[in-house]
């Protein structure tokens, strides 16, 4: 009865808005489609009626289980724990969560970065996603050498899975650098796991998978979903079940999980494409040698205690999240000396990030930002829009959100300081036409600094800074940086010494620090001069000169600035 007064409403109402002739209505394609959304309604009249009930029985979402794809099954404890959100459409499921499990994290490693959890935003646009109908490839790829960056599957619990083998291609495992459930923290401070999460079964419940990989297929525990033990695994730790159905299982030893991808994918630049970006609030920081951490826990909502130990010495790191998405950090060395800082959420402009207050922003769309040119001069940068926020029920500790009007705002007022400042002309004899960067300004080669011209300084230029970076799915990374370059200069000579001031790489060295590319394939470096209206940048001391330091000292003196783009893959 409900169907049919529905359906005659839409009749009436088509009859009565557009009499004689009824327009198409176009079908929008979106999770849970509505029937009435995808009804064609042609000219429809009472004689249509039987068509039109089939079309919604066929179409209606249906409610109870016939609804709700196999995959929602593994996910669901941790949906009703209200630690994730998941929804779907007619290809993918989407997951999205804040990063953090709700288990201790980090105890054990004794290889560390100096990162500590932080949340991530995998919400709305960047969330993850996950095929709902997954296709064998023609050609499966292993994981071993492939797919070192980014993740290729993920938890129940919504933390991604890297590859078992860290971006050097060492087992992350046997190296030391995971903790106790076989998790660490990426350059981002971005926690995930490398092995796979087993303790989830206790959560899930049994004869669930605990992670479904980035191809669609679920992967298991050590056991099958029926108890019986698991024998005749692939190359990649799967196999098919009695009637065909493919899935992968967990390990004890290498690849721990799926070593590969049974299933189809799309690898871009060294990882599976497309996947949700992590977003840093702080520089990465090079390894403590000898440091074991032996204790992590929250003190009060929103504030952590990192403890660990070198040689019998302790040392803390200690941290409060503040609403504004910034971040409040206590270091106590094992000598007892304290130092503070306090990050602030980072908006990427023209020639990359600095420190700014504001909160987080997303990454920028393909369609927004398209890949550099190698070679090319990059002096515009594109900016991504910001995504659909959380589900109400996710909560983001620490990460408040951007309205769409106050990234619109942010974005006009972003290209009208572009408009307003003057482009430098960056080029570089150490760059060949191909646009890939001399091998001996690399760790194959030479390690040289490469050689650098700049020409179209506005009036007013007092002095000149270089800065050497690179940016991953992870991280920011700073390998060169000169500032103080006197306003008449505007070439570097090959491994140039004497000229301006030299400020820290990222492993906290006054120096220029060699690419040295790792996991296959070409990367895209940038080589970004600004033109500044002082002499002697202000307030930036010899201990903060690292390039989110410069970044910040310089936002209010720059008067030009222009990037340089060029590739480097490893040859040995």
């Amino acid at each position: 009865m409900i169907r049919t007064l529905f359906a005659l409403l839409i009749l009436s109402s088509t009859a009565f808005a557009h009499p004689g002739h009824s327009p198409r209505k176009q079908a929008t394609p979106s999770a849970k489609t509505n029937a009435e959304d995808d009804v064609e309604r042609d000219e429809l009249d009472m004689n249509d009626l039987p068509l039109l009930l089939a079309q919604l029985d066929q179409k209606q979402p249906r409610a109870g289980a016939d609804n709700v794809p196999e995959i929602a099954k593994a996910f669901s404890a941790f949906v009703k724990l209200k630690t994730i959100n998941t929804r779907w459409d007619d290809r993918y499921f989407y997951v999205e969560s804040n990063g953090i499990p709700d288990h201790r994290m980090m105890v054990g490693i004794t290889a560390w970065q100096q990162q500590v959890p932080l949340p991530q935003k995998y919400v709305g646009e960047n969330s993850w996603q996950i095929p709902l109908h997954p296709v064998p490839a023609k050609n499966p790829r292993s994981a071993k050498g492939n797919f070192l960056r980014g993740a290729i599957a993920l938890a129940a619990n919504g933390i991604p899975i890297f590859n078992p083998l860290n971006n050097r291609g060492d087992d992350a495992f046997l190296f030391g650098e995971l903790d106790e459930f076989g998790g660490h923290c990426g350059r981002a401070d971005d926690y995930h796991y490398h092995i796979a999460p087993v303790h989830l079964e206790k959560t899930v419940g049994k004869g669930l998978p605990i992670a479904y990989a980035l191809d669609g297929y679920p992967i298991y525990g050590y056991d099958e979903p029926d108890g019986s033990p698991v024998v005749g695994l692939d190359a990649f730790n799967g196999h098919k079940d009695k009637i065909g159905n493919y899935h992968y299982h967990a390990t004890k030893k290498y690849p721990y999980l799926n070593g590969g991808f049974y299933g189809e994918v799309v690898e871009r630049d060294g990882q599976v494409d497309p996947q949700p970006r992590a977003e840093p609030l702080r520089p990465s920081l090079p390894p403590m040698r000898d440091a074991k951490i032996t204790d992590f826990k929250e003190t009060k909502p929103g504030s952590y205690v990192l403890t660990y130990d070198v040689k019998g010495k302790k040392g803390t790191v200690s941290y409060t999240l503040a609403a504004d998405g910034s971040a409040n950090f206590s270091f106590t060395d094992t000598s007892g000396k304290t130092t503070n800082e306090t990050y602030s959420a980072k908006r990427r402009g023209p020639g990359g990030g600095g420190a700014k207050k504001g909160p987080p922003q997303p990454p920028p769309r393909k369609e927004d930002n398209p890949p550099p040119r190698p070679g090319a001069n990059r002096d515009n940068p594109g900016r991504g829009n910001q995504p659909q926020g959380a589900s109400p029920g996710l909560q983001q500790p620490g990460l408040a959100q951007a309205t769409s009007q106050q990234a619109a705002s942010q974005e006009t007022t972003g290209a009208s300081a572009r408009r307003l400042m003057g482009r430098l002309a960056v080029t570089s004899s150490s760059v060949d036409a191909k646009g890939f960067i001399s091998i001996d300004c690399t760790c194959d080669g030479a390690s040289q600094s490469p050689a650098l011209e700049w020409k179209d300084a506005p009036k007013g230029t007092k002095s000149f800074a270089v800065s050497l970076w690179h940016t991953a799915p992870d991280q920011e990374k700073s390998y060169w940086l000169i500032y103080n370059i006197p306003a008449n200069v505007t070439q570097l000579a090959k491994n140039a010494k004497g000229v301006g001031k030299l400020g820290l790489n990222d492993r906290r060295r006054p120096e220029y620090d060699p690419m040295c590319s790792k996991g296959p394939g070409a990367k895209t470096y940038h080589i970004t001069v600004f033109a500044l209206s002082a002499e002697q940048i202000p307030k930036l001391s010899p201990d903060k000169a690292n390039r989110a330091g410069l970044l910040e000292a310089i936002k209010n003196i720059t008067l030009a600035e222009g990037t340089l783009d060029f590739q480097y893959e490893r040859t040995k």
